[in-house]
């Protein structure tokens, strides 16, 4: 038999010391909350959060052929990538239907990592072994031998940079860097799941308690918390931002789900090219944001209707901390999908009138 035991990420004994309620997810034991999901939300949107994402798929490809192959897996244009960049792209399978969705770098050596779902980490080893055909390149897992940091908020490159040996001004979104951060050899990102600004940090597994520590004492004065997979949830709802197993699954394609434009399907044949460029013509649904006149949320599974009309489903839903307002994600006919028309929701039973709005709901101030 399998053994069902959750792995643990290289933080997982800080998160136990201090009071993290710990939960099996995607096999992993991961900390769901500390304080509370409302008040860590709020920590990231007000100042910085820590999250420990060590549980996401770290893959690293080498060889000359490392970006063909994955060009032929995923649908995003990897060659159009240079040194020090990072593309959103997605895996599909034979019929289009989504594996997961990626983050792609190619890194200041020329290298290419791949940062995938805990989730899917092995179906997409899977997907990458299944078609590597004749290109003369290797794929290592990473994931155990490294941890992941997320630094978050708008305090997050005030916080990370005194531990950083080179400028973050520098450091565009969706680029990475070779640093040193707390005196340890790490790749620096800026991407985030929140809707705000900030970076991660990959470091070796040994050095992550001592980089973690480091982060809250630099963010110390900036209120840092440390944050659960409730609050990371909450703020990639209020950002718009789709979640596997939510607003991408096997049985939604990328087009209706918003994310048709990491879609190429121009650069020549690639796993389940044909039936995207079907799906392409007519997606048929939309993901739409919903706000609902209540406060009741709506999960993931209501039916949307208009008069005897079933339009679709929602994907996610959730009473938003920062906007508070009862709001959901979901995917409906493109007919009802403009904003302001009138739907009505159901929850567990009970008919909740909502109007579509448009999405991210929320969108950081900025500077």
């Amino acid at each position: 038999m399998a053994d069902s035991t959750p792995l643990k990420t290289p933080l997982h004994d800080w998160h136990v010391a201090h009071g993290g309620r710990m939960v099996d997810f995607a096999g992993w034991s991961m900390p769901v909350q500390y304080s509370g999901i409302v008040q860590e939300h709020q920590a990231v949107r007000n100042g910085v959060g820590l999250f420990d994402v060590s549980h996401m798929g770290r893959l690293a490809f080498d060889g000359p052929k490392a970006v063909d192959w994955i060009d032929t897996v995923a649908t995003n244009n990897a060659s159009a990538l240079e040194p020090g960049k990072i593309q959103y792209s997605l895996l599909a399978n034979d019929l289009g239907g989504l594996i997961d969705d990626i983050l792609v770098y190619q890194r200041p050596d020329k290298a290419y990592y791949v940062v995938c779902n805990a989730s899917n980490r092995e179906t997409v080893i899977r997907q990458f072994a299944e078609h590597q055909e004749s290109f003369k390149a290797s794929l290592a897992d990473r994931t155990l031998e490294t941890a992941m940091i997320a630094v978050q908020g708008p305090s997050a490159q005030a916080t990370l940079q005194p531990l950083v040996d080179k400028p973050l001004d520098g450091l565009k979104f969706y680029r990475v860097m070779n640093a040193k951060a707390a005196g340890v050899d790490a790749l620096v990102s800026r991407t985030g799941y929140t809707g705000e600004d900030g970076f991660e940090v990959i470091v070796p597994a040994a050095n992550a308690e001592a980089v973690w520590a480091a982060l809250m004492e630099s963010g110390a004065p900036f209120g840092v918390a440390p944050i659960g997979l409730g609050a990371r949830d909450t703020l990639r709802f209020e950002a718009g931002m789709p979640l596997y197993g939510h607003e991408l699954t096997d049985t939604i394609d990328p087009f209706a789900a918003g994310v048709g434009w990491a879609v190429k399907l121009d650069k020549g044949d690639f796993v389940g090219a044909e039936a995207l460029r079907q799906q392409a013509k007519n997606p048929g649904s939309k993901r739409v944001g919903l706000r609902l006149e209540g406060k009741r949320i709506a999960r993931q599974g209501s039916t949307v209707t208009s008069g005897d009309r079933t339009l679709g489903a929602v994907t996610s839903g959730t009473f938003a901390p920062t906007l508070q307002q009862s709001l959901a994600m979901a995917l409906i006919d493109t007919d009802f999908a403009a904003p302001g028309t009138k739907v009505v929701v159901d929850v567990r039973g009970k008919s909740e009138p909502a109007e579509v709005v448009p999405l991210p709901f929320y969108k950081r101030p900025r500077a």
